[in-house]
């Protein structure tokens, strides 16, 4: 029985990776990234079905990571949590904050892929995608923190979707503008005086 060679696959991936990158899914040529991978088109057609799974696996890793971030926050068990604890989620942290930001900052390259170059794939809608999943996060902490009378707001899941989508944006567009990690730490610090939680829902 012959084995699979695998070796080509770093190469076609990271071929694959550039030419997504510099032209979006829609417009990169699979011909292209063959000839820098130095494979042929057979090669591909044996590990995928075409460009677009090629895509899929270029993104894989990060989609992952993406979802298990999303997955930590929304499945969380209320009862466990003191009242200040609950309060405290809606600070906003500048430590914390950046860490998401250094988190992103190590998926750079797979992220913009998602959010920009996406068109044509399933992952054409990520960013709204990836808002609308922390919106329901959002509204579970913001539905807890109601319950205990420690929010005093009046925010409507439609409310709540809308401040998720904006604050994500704050969050993602530094890497869309290709900032440096510099720039990216001074965005931070002028995203957690920008935005506040605190006051958006009213926490007493």
């Amino acid at each position: 029985m012959s084995t699979r060679d695998t070796s080509i696959d770093p190469k076609l991936i990271q071929s694959a990776k550039e030419e997504f990158m510099k032209h979006g899914f829609l417009k990169a040529e699979l011909k292209v990234i063959c000839d820098n991978a130095g494979v042929t088109t057979g090669a591909v057609y044996k590990r995928y079905k075409g460009k677009e799974e090629l895509f899929q696996a270029v993104v894989k890793e990060t989609v992952e990571t993406l979802d298990e971030f999303i997955a930590v926050r929304t499945d969380v068990e209320f009862s466990e949590m003191t009242d200040e604890e609950v309060r405290n989620t809606w600070i906003m942290n500048e430590e914390y904050t950046l860490d998401m930001f250094r988190m992103l900052w190590e998926l750079r390259d797979d992220f913009v892929l998602l959010l920009e170059k996406s068109a044509g794939t399933v992952y054409e809608n990520y960013g709204h995608v990836f808002s609308h999943k922390m919106t329901h996060a959002y509204f579970q902490y913001y539905g807890e923190a109601r319950k205990r009378g420690i929010a005093s707001a009046d925010i409507s899941e439609e409310e709540m979707h809308v401040l998720c989508t904006s604050f994500w944006t704050a969050i993602y567009e530094p890497f869309v503008h290709n900032m440096s990690w510099e720039k990216v730490k001074e965005h931070c610090k002028v995203l957690c005086r920008f935005f506040s939680w605190l006051d958006a829902i009213l926490i007493k």
